[in-house]
């Protein structure tokens, strides 16, 4: 594939999204001459950021509010947003016409001329390829790192995949975020990264996958479809304390063509540790996971350790944004699954208001719940799952924990900042996606920020 494949013909992109998801394809597509229409269920109205900024490529045409069967069974091509099912009914359409079905993500690994690092689990992935880009950048410049620049992008969404393909060239090197979605578009490509990690796995998108094993299969895709050259070996980087993941360094270590490494929080050196400023054994999990991929490439200890101050926390990911009479606030919106919440819980010893509760994506909230009842002093349940929540809660009751329910985050807050006291912190981590009352872990992040500025004043 290269980009004349898509000059002159008919390009359907599925599921354009609220916060641009299917920008960079439709604007890729447009740019290589191809005839582009976009088709949303969504109204114009709840797409305005995404549309801003397709409006100078006037010729795109647009089928918003709703899918219409035509527009699949008269195209050429479909690139579908990952959010969208592979059982999608107009994806069947498409299907039975002999369209040609395909993902930004596809694309991207198809025509990208760079080595490809890939970073996938179900908790600390985003800050894991955050940190690896970082400790790779050190050695830009330098006789030791082989590659001229680093690129960090993906499911992090901080650079556009597809938009950044004239700039990327054959000595860069790309850290890429990945989620399960993604990579299971990967498998129709039959592509993937040839440096791959994982940082963890646990139940998650349920909703989507139906069952762990489904969503278990998704995420191999990141080690089954590496190719396997002997002359080229594919790494495959696991983490030794996730029992998972340790099943699956057995299972591929020995392979022809593979080099199968392991890290853990346990092997961060104590001068590291002592420069690195992320709270949490996850943290320094994560930090682990980074380093291995760093030292593939040739970065130094030295490097990694002038580095490592330097990093900043990503936003929404255990992020102190206020302290105000002796009271600690961190945004911990990021945490959509149980597991994520329980790291965040483990990484304080502070006494613990947390606001927790949102989207039921279908998950047991049974170890979180005992979690809570050791960790913290007060919780504040919301949205969806807070009943549930709140029952799983009481199978594993603490005398002293106090439990409250608050209509929304804007209550919430206010709630906690009645229970708190001096040394204590307060902690979002709602352990739910955030569907029921945001669009996404984002906008309930900067939404829970701003409520704690306004009540801090």
């Amino acid at each position: 594939m290269n980009k004349v494949f898509f000059a002159g013909k008919k390009v359907l992109v599925m599921g354009l999204g609220r916060f641009a998801g299917g920008v960079d394809a439709a604007k890729f597509a447009y740019k290589a001459g191809a005839k582009v229409k976009v088709t949303d269920l969504a109204l114009p109205q709840r797409l305005s950021e995404s549309l801003e900024k397709l409006k100078d490529l006037k010729k795109i045409e647009y089928q918003l509010g709703s899918h219409e069967t035509e527009d699949f069974s008269q195209t050429d091509i479909v690139i579908v947003n990952p959010a969208v099912e592979p059982e999608n009914k107009f994806l069947e359409v498409a299907r039975e016409n002999n369209k040609f079905i395909t993902s930004a993500i596809s694309i991207f690994f198809q025509l990208c001329p760079a080595v490809i690092v890939g970073i996938t689990g179900s908790n600390g992935k985003s800050t894991t390829a955050a940190l690896a880009a970082h400790l790779l950048s050190s050695g830009e410049g330098k006789d030791n790192f082989r590659h001229r620049k680093v690129w960090l992008s993906g499911n992090i969404g901080n650079e556009p995949l597809l938009g950044n393909l004239e700039k990327i060239e054959t000595e860069d090197v790309l850290v890429l975020e990945l989620s399960s979605f993604q990579l299971e578009q990967l498998e129709q490509a039959k592509e993937a990264p040839g440096v791959s990690l994982l940082t963890n796995l646990a139940p998650n998108h349920l909703d989507r996958h139906k069952t762990f094993e489904k969503y278990c299969a998704a995420k191999d895709n990141i080690f089954k479809l590496q190719k396997l050259d002997e002359n080229k070996p594919a790494i495959s980087i696991f983490n030794k304390e996730d029992e998972i993941s340790l099943q699956w360094f057995e299972k591929y270590s020995g392979q022809a063509g593979r080099i199968c490494l392991g890290f853990s929080a346990g092997d961060v050196r104590g001068e590291f540790v002592k420069e690195f400023t992320l709270p949490g054994r996850a943290n320094l999990s994560n930090l682990a996971g980074a380093i291995t991929i760093a030292e593939y490439f040739g970065i130094t200890e030295e490097q990694i350790l002038n580095c490592l101050e330097s990093f900043e926390t990503l936003p929404h990911r255990l992020e102190l944004i206020s302290h105000s009479s002796g009271i600690s606030w961190y945004n911990d919106s990021i945490a959509t699954t149980p597991e994520s919440s329980i790291a965040a819980l483990e990484a304080f010893d502070a006494p613990i208001v947390l606001i927790a509760g949102g989207y039921d994506k279908g998950l047991s909230f049974e170890k979180l719940a005992v979690k809570i009842s050791e960790k913290t002093r007060a919780v504040i349940l919301i949205g969806q799952t807070a009943k549930k929540i709140a029952e799983a809660i009481e199978r594993h009751p603490s005398i002293e924990l106090i439990i409250e329910f608050a209509d929304s985050l804007a209550d919430a807050v206010r709630t906690a900042k009645n229970l708190a006291a001096s040394g204590d912190m307060v902690l979002l981590s709602p352990a739910c996606a955030s569907y029921d009352m945001f669009d996404n872990f984002q906008q309930r992040g900067q939404e829970f920020v701003k409520l704690v500025r306004q009540i801090n004043d």
